[in-house]
């Protein structure tokens, strides 16, 4: 299976900023048979980078989308407009559970639109410190696991990638904590089982599972070592071209 190294962008860099990054980042990355390179810009950059980009080298992601294909939705972007410029969509990163309040309908409904449109889904799951701490974890993985498939037929599944991304662990998150690989192995492993009972075990072992949760050049290693991990969501350190680079030639190494 293939490696995953994921760069969310946030609300971060203009459209000229996220050129000279994109024009950086495609002089030092190669085209990787095991490795696929994605970065998710926000939304005015991803046309124009969809013509710079060499996408033997590199992906785009978008970090939303709305489910509904074309609509009265002002301010929204659909699947169905970034079909042919995106080959991801990030779905139910917890900023967008949090801060815009999209509930798990929402995430189920956008992981369903992004396969109709060719689109595949980066679904995001993980618990905050409070849900941790009451020992909820395993009932909040298993209900954004099994409810962001509920909607996605049985020939699709393995299209969706999984990124375990704990609440906790975010660099942005107040108190933020560091997960060990140790808890990242654990809980990859539940959700792998999740997937296991629900659909079978040869499908839990298709579907890509990532880590997200302050990623860096110094811990990428040992994430991407962790038993069931396929890749990398990173957020902060991706926002600098030579940190990104030093995680993507971590993954590489790793694979050999």
């Amino acid at each position: 299976m293939k490696s995953y190294i994921v760069g969310n962008w946030k609300m971060n860099f203009t459209v000229g900023e996220s050129s000279v990054y994109l024009h950086k980042l495609s002089a030092r990355v190669h085209a990787y048979r095991d490795i696929e390179v994605v970065v998710a810009p926000s939304f005015i950059s991803l046309q124009p980078l969809s013509l710079q980009l060499d996408r033997k080298k590199i992906r785009l992601a978008a970090q939303t989308a709305n489910a509904r294909d074309f609509g009265a939705y002002t301010g929204e972007v659909s699947m169905a407009q970034l079909r042919g410029i995106v080959d991801y969509c990030i779905i139910g990163h917890s900023e967008r559970r949090q801060l815009f309040h999209e509930t798990d309908k929402c995430v189920r409904s956008a992981v369903a639109a992004a396969l109709r449109n060719q689109i595949r889904p980066i679904l995001c799951v993980g618990e905050t410190e409070t849900e941790r701490t009451f020992g909820e974890t395993c009932d909040v993985l298993r209900d954004q696991v099994l409810g962001g498939f509920s909607e996605v037929s049985t020939e699709d599944l393995e299209k969706v990638i999984v990124a375990y991304e704990p609440v906790w662990a975010i660099s942005t998150t107040s108190g933020a904590k560091i997960a060990g690989p140790d808890d990242v192995a654990e809980a990859v492993k539940f959700i792998r089982r999740i997937i296991a009972v629900a659909y079978g075990k040869e499908i839990s072992e298709k579907v890509a599972v990532l880590y997200g949760g302050s990623v860096s050049p110094a811990n990428a290693g040992a994430y991407l070592t962790v038993p069931g991990v396929n890749g990398l969501l990173v957020g902060g350190a991706s926002l600098i071209a030579d940190k990104f680079i030093d995680i993507i030639e971590t993954a590489k190494r790793v694979k050999s």
